[in-house]
């Protein structure tokens, strides 16, 4: 091939300082002395040779959405990137469409803003719902996390750009998560923490792979041969470039052996000096002098970094317009926010009518999330939060209680919650107080409104874990206050009481959800938050959303008991010692009842299941059935098909999720035949040293949820 032949000339060309050079970043670009980035805010750029015709090329994050500096010194123009949802809300889409759709979206400004690769999806796996990044990721589920996985990606580089899958492997949380050794069995790693991976390198063919910052039982991940070489390159065939995550590992010598590519951002040591005393260029040249890293290995490094970036839009000297099309993104954003909605309760409640006078209570109705920090952070053109969606939409809620909440916010950022700057430039905002209404304003306000809507946010984000406490899993004591009073005085009046989570992953809801008539979960839904919440309110959009992750009814029941690690003060080692029995496959397993189980969300119509058929095809599954919408509102649904297998000689979950559809919009009284199609290879268990199916009778379970199920059939394999 031409691409070949011109690479193995470009190698030849190079001298070794250019080869070494190459293989390693260009440095942190914010840091004075580094190179000036070529795109402010991305998180890194490759390092340019020009006598040999290869461009500086860009990386940036993230995956809510590209995340670069909207403005830049002697520029009146701006360069705003869309806030879709976060991942966790996308998935709770369930839909492979959707997620390929924002995909294509964010492909469209990666590539229109001069960025080459986009630092996107991360595909970690919802461990223990305090993770700090949770809301990055999708699922606590390998298959849904895969496939929501593979769709984005397919989307992402069909403009053109390059999408990278992190972080590999086992980074489930953020305390000391450059350090941490976690410690997990083979099993468990290829049934639950390597399967995402796996299924979007083979479906999607992601260009990038991001090594992540821990230790993999015992060895970095950048520096894992069997993980980096056997598993992912001999095993999967992956036939991109590895990337560390940004100054992760301690040499980058035994990265570039254990078959780690780039090593990035460079000059880490002005960073991480406990980790890197010095340049990791040094470091490659000692060990070439010592023997330990010859060339050949660097060469075979290049190749691969060099195979990918021919692709890119730098190499092709692409003119990007720095004009992405940020208004049809916006649509593309709301329609993902509106499908990933999860209605959790609905007690004659939802939907209200336009006209319904109704009052908005907690200052999230202002200060409306819509995504975490750190590097999932965005900065789009705008947020419309709660309050001036339901304002815009026409809806009739309380003015004079809006005018309060904007005038005590006003009030307490003004004075003793003021707003400072995080490390990475982001707004930290403290928590206001929740619980200022005075029991007599409460009850004037519930004589002239049939609905009260509390609003409750949470944020979390890089660089640190949430805590089992008050104000973060747990309601603090004023929100719970306030929830109670307002539930208290509306009841007494013969009103309802909907509450709206503006959060990023779980949070208690057992011991409070009597108080109110509905729940509705609208996740942290990006920059068109008020208007998601509007459309939901009212009916317009009917939520189809459902649970990607358990909420637990209490934190003690939670799995991952062993978080964030030993000892607890300062965790040098995590073992994940409750195995294969995460999320949904424990509670099921054990007979623990959540909250709200995996798979979970209501609608506001219902769905029939019914004429149930289940052929075997060779080494094919074929199953059939049809959904059938009883109800008198147009809507979504999500099959969800469990397998339970026979337990042999290998212990198993009680089920395991293994396909997934979800219909279109049906009309009242529409059916739809749904075709689902399962290979015997997707039933197998490791078995520690190889993927077996083991003989007896498997149980193919079809329902609204892991524990709504519809139909049942059985097969003998």
């Amino acid at each position: 091939m031409f691409e070949d032949t011109k690479i193995e000339e470009i190698i030849k060309s190079m001298t070794m300082e250019e080869k070494i050079n190459f293989v390693v970043g260009v440095g942190a670009t914010w840091i004075e002395g580094n190179p000036k980035p070529k795109v402010k805010g991305a998180a890194g750029d490759t390092f340019e040779i020009p006598r040999l015709g290869i461009p500086r090329t860009v990386l940036a994050d993230g995956p809510a959405g590209l995340r670069i500096d909207p403005e830049r010194e002697n520029d009146e123009n701006k360069y705003h990137a869309t806030a879709f949802p976060v991942e966790t809300m996308l998935a709770s889409t369930w839909n492979r469409e959707v997620l390929k759709k924002v995909g294509e979206a964010m492909g469209e400004e990666v590539r229109e803003y001069g960025v080459d690769i986009l630092l996107a999806p991360a595909i970690n796996i919802h461990r223990n719902p305090l993770g700090g990044r949770n809301f990055e990721y999708y699922s606590e589920d390998p298959l849904l996390t895969g496939e929501m996985a593979a769709s984005f990606v397919e989307g992402v580089q069909s403009q053109g750009v390059g999408a990278c899958i992190k972080h590999f492997v086992a980074n489930e949380q953020e305390t000391n998560r450059m350090t941490i050794d976690t410690i997990v069995s083979e099993r468990t790693l290829r049934e639950i923490y390597l399967k995402p991976f796996e299924i979007a390198i083979k479906k999607a063919k992601p260009w990038t792979v991001m090594s992540s910052y821990n230790k993999l039982n015992g060895y970095y991940t950048s520096q894992n041969k069997w993980l980096l070489m056997k598993v992912l390159r001999d095993e999967w065939q992956f036939d991109g470039f590895v990337m560390t995550d940004w100054f992760a590992g301690d040499s980058a010598a035994k990265q570039l052996m254990a078959g780690n590519d780039l090593i990035m951002p460079g000059k880490s040591f002005q960073i991480v000096p406990h980790l890197r005393p010095k340049d990791e260029r040094d470091d490659i040249k000692e060990a070439l002098e010592k023997g330990e890293l010859t060339e050949e290995i660097i060469d075979e490094r290049i190749r691969n970094i060099l195979r990918i970036l021919f692709k890119t839009p730098a190499f092709k000297g692409y003119k990007y317009s720095n004009k992405p099309n940020l208004e049809k993104h916006a649509k593309i954003s709301y329609e993902a926010g509106c499908e990933g909605v999860v209605l959790l309760k609905n007690d004659d409640v939802l939907p209200i009518s336009k006209d319904t006078k109704f009052a908005l209570f907690g200052t999230g109705q202002i200060e409306t999330i819509r995504g975490g920090t750190g590097s999932g952070e965005t900065h789009p053109m705008y947020t419309v939060n709660f309050l001036d969606g339901v304002l815009e939409r026409g809806l009739s809620v309380d003015q004079e209680l809006a005018k309060l909440y904007r005038e005590k916010i006003e009030e307490f950022r003004s004075g003793d919650y003021k707003v400072t700057r995080g490390s990475w430039g982001e707004e930290i905002k403290p928590k206001l107080p929740e619980n200022f209404i005075q029991e007599s304003q409460l009850e004037e306000i519930a004589k002239r409104n049939e609905v009260a809507v509390v609003i409750i946010t949470r944020i979390s984000g890089e660089g640190y874990d949430r805590k089992a406490e008050k104000g973060d899993y747990y309601l603090s004591d004023d929100e719970f206050e306030l929830l109670k009073s307002v539930s208290e005085i509306f009841r007494k009046h013969n009103k309802k009481v909907i509450v709206v989570l503006n959060i990023g992953s779980p949070i208690e809801v057992e011991s409070w959800k009597n108080l109110c008539d509905g729940i509705l979960l609208v996740w942290q839904p990006g920059q068109e938050a008020g208007r998601i919440l509007a459309d939901v309110l009212t009916g317009d959009v009917n939520p189809s959303g459902k649970l990607p992750t358990t909420f637990p009814k209490d934190y003690n029941d939670v799995p991952s008991r062993s978080f964030p690690g030993e000892p607890r003060d300062n965790p040098t080692v995590i073992v994940y010692d409750e195995g294969i029995y995460v999320g949904y496959r424990y509670y099921d397993t054990f007979r623990v009842e959540p909250s709200y189980e995996f798979g979970f969300g209501l609608s506001y119509t219902t769905f029939e299941y019914s004429n149930l058929s289940i052929k075997r095809v060779g080494s094919k599954f074929v199953v059939e059935f049809d959904i059938k919408n009883t109800g008198n509102r147009s809507g979504k649904e999500v099959a969800q098909l469990y397998v339970r297998a026979p337990i042999v000689k290998i212990d198993k979950p009680y089920q395991e999720l293994k396909a997934f559809e979800k219909t279109k919009l049906l009309e009242p009284g529409e059916v739809q035949h749904i075709i689902i199609e399962l290979f015997a290879s997707d039933l197998a268990s490791f078995d520690g040293n190889s993927w077996i199916v083991e003989e007896g009778e498997y149980e193919f379970r079809i329902g609204a949820s892991s524990r709504d199920i519809r139909l049942i059939g059985k097969i003998k394999i």
